[in-house]
């Protein structure tokens, strides 16, 4: 069962270890297979605690990197299906780069700096403290959501338990005739006039989602500069919606700042 742990295109978190147990529950031997590319390093995920078999990242979220590179986590059941299947594979087949692994190499020629610039991306994120960066980006994001209902705009993700902490998608309103306004345009006036690419609205929901990302090196400045795109986007593209969402980020975000220590007299 190969399930997304956070889904990018709508902004929803998946519940993994209510799958896992579902799965047990039914007395299943499927393995499970969760897909983190957008988790990994911004939402709190337990390979295993949760009993996930596989588990695949990559560097370009999260970990603050360029595209480029891609992790496996391989539980023993995964391990053992893997040496026990007939069928042709290359990407699922571990023996090769564990064999490799054991003496610190790789079976081909890796992607040297990027390993260079995950080595820092990682000392980054133990040095916050992997409690303190999920702490930040669910502040981000709720941050965002409380813009985002400021501007009377709708959350495409419809229950709470499941919002993402790395982005949210957005629905534009809908006109007279119950037709969305444009996303792609409401997009296209933000590059043009804040030099700030906003996500697109993919396969189905194209033309009427757009998606705020809020994940990796980001903090509260850098998010209210967002937002303040955003809003003023809204404004110059037409686009209905009432004014204050960026204030209410930063009602929320002051609220929820974390107070410097005291200094002593």
């Amino acid at each position: 069962m190969c399930v997304v742990h956070n889904e990018t295109s709508t902004g929803v978190t998946s519940d993994i270890a209510g799958v896992r147990r579902a799965i047990d529950a039914a007395g299943h031997p499927a393995l499970l297979m969760v897909d983190t590319i957008s988790s990994l390093g911004s939402i709190d995920f337990r390979h295993d605690a949760w009993g996930v078999d596989v588990t695949v990242g990559g560097s370009q979220k999260g970990l603050m990197l360029p595209p480029g590179l891609s992790f496996n986590a391989v539980g023993p059941r995964a391990l053992e299906a893997s040496r026990s299947a007939r069928l042709p594979r290359a990407y699922w087949g571990w023996d090769e780069i564990l064999a490799a692994n054991e003496k610190g190499f790789w079976p081909s020629t890796p992607a040297t700096n990027l390993l260079y610039g995950l080595s820092e991306a990682l000392d980054m994120l133990l040095e916050e403290g992997l409690d303190n960066v999920f702490a930040r980006h669910r502040r981000h994001a709720e941050a965002t959501r409380c813009a985002v209902r400021a501007w009377g705009l709708e959350l495409l993700c419809s229950n709470p338990a499941e919002y993402s902490d790395s982005l949210t998608a957005v629905v534009m309103p809908t006109d007279a005739s119950g037709k969305h306004h444009d996303a792609d345009a409401f997009r296209r006036v933000v590059l043009e006039h804040f030099n700030m690419s906003l996500g697109t609205g993919l396969s189905k929901l194209a033309g009427w989602v757009f998606r705020i990302g809020h994940l990796g090196d980001f903090n509260d400045l850098m998010l209210a500069g967002t937002l303040a795109g955003v809003e003023m986007g809204l404004e110059l593209a037409g686009v209905p919606h009432r004014r204050g969402g960026v204030q209410a980020a930063l009602e929320h975000l002051t609220q929820t700042a974390r107070r410097p220590l005291a200094r002593a007299a």
